[in-house]
């Protein structure tokens, strides 16, 4: 948009230099002036502000004020032309955008909102675009906004607050699967919880926690994971130290751009041909090739069945953790409905 008005800007300055040359000129030429005299005279006439003439003018010299009044008078037409129209081309511009994100997102079902695109925000969709999630942000800042539009021009970017009901509604959120709240203070974070779980009480909600102490509040709001920077800083540092290898395998299986290999997850949906079947007769290792690490039972605590053995039966609910390629692990998503 600033590109597109720029030439006219510099066509605009342009013509008032010249007339401004051409005062000048002419009032130093005809009357005879000084520079200063001209040059103000020039400035009084072009910008029509009724000053008095600084020397009495010549009959020549009232001709030529004629014609720098009328130049001037163009000038500012085409100056007030040019700022109304970048206004209004503005205005319909951003009217565009948010009608077409509306848009956008009313197509989407079962995505995952963003809510605060900070550091922490911008390295989650750093995260999720690569996993083809669909993401919705809500943002307030006008400077985040277009850096995400700029940077990851396929995600809507609700240019909202995220503690207000009627943003989270722009964003989907009755439709959405998933919410991750990472805004600037506990505060925000803990109205952000409120607001989504009464307005979808299905969603997963993970919430960034800045103090330890807002991590209970944060739970009772209705969270369903409260990630503390401090905690998990503290627990990687461990264990970069105590198991450098196992940490740097982790970072691969999950994170790596450049390795085939991914750590994933597939749950097992209801009447699909691994409800109610073993890992044996499942033949997941046969069928698709993946190693299954473990299964998080969708009954009792929902805990980890780590190493499962081939008799352990999968049921609707179950999460299968799986490491394989990105074509093995789409293909068990296909069989589990999940």
């Amino acid at each position: 948009m600033i590109r597109a008005f720029l030439p006219r800007l510099i066509g605009t300055a342009a013509f008032f230099t010249l007339i401004l040359v051409i005062g000048i000129a002419g009032y130093m030429v005809i009357e005879g002036w000084s520079l200063r005299d001209a040059a103000y005279m020039t400035v009084i006439s072009v910008t029509m502000v009724g000053y008095q003439e600084v020397h009495p003018l010549s009959p020549t010299g009232q001709y030529f004020t004629m014609g720098l009044l009328a130049l001037g008078l163009t000038g500012l037409g085409v100056w007030f032309a040019l700022i109304t129209s970048f206004v209004v081309e503005m205005d319909f511009l951003t009217t565009f955008q948010r009608r077409r994100m509306l848009r956008e997102v009313e197509q989407l079902s079962n995505h995952i909102i963003v809510c605060g695109a900070g550091r922490t925000g911008l390295r989650l969709l750093a995260e999720l675009e690569p996993a083809r999630e669909d993401v919705v942000v809500i943002e307030r800042n006008p400077s985040r906004v277009a850096q995400i539009r700029d940077e990851h021009a396929g995600v809507p970017v609700v240019e909202g607050d995220a503690t207000q009901d009627n943003d989270l509604e722009a964003a989907g959120i009755a439709r959405a699967r998933g919410l991750m709240a990472c805004l600037g203070n506990d505060r925000d974070n803990l109205f952000v919880c409120l607001s989504a779980k009464t307005l979808n009480p299905e969603i997963k909600v993970v919430v960034r926690a800045y103090d330890e102490e807002s991590t209970e509040k944060l739970y009772r709001a209705g969270a369903d994971h409260v990630v503390s920077p401090n905690v998990t800083g503290a627990i990687r540092m461990a264990s970069v130290m105590l198991r450098p290898s196992v940490v740097s395998f982790l970072d691969v299986a999950t994170r790596s751009r450049t390795m085939s290999l991914r750590m994933e997850q597939a749950t097992v949906g209801s009447g699909s041909i691994l409800d109610g079947r073993s890992l044996r007769e499942a033949l997941v290792r046969r069928e698709t090739g993946l190693m299954v690490i473990a299964v998080r039972k969708a009954s009792g605590d929902g805990e980890f069945v780590f190493n499962p053995a081939a008799e352990l039966r999968l049921d609707h609910g179950d999460e299968v953790i799986v490491l394989g390629e990105p074509e093995q692990i789409e293909r068990l998503r296909e069989q589990s409905g999940g």
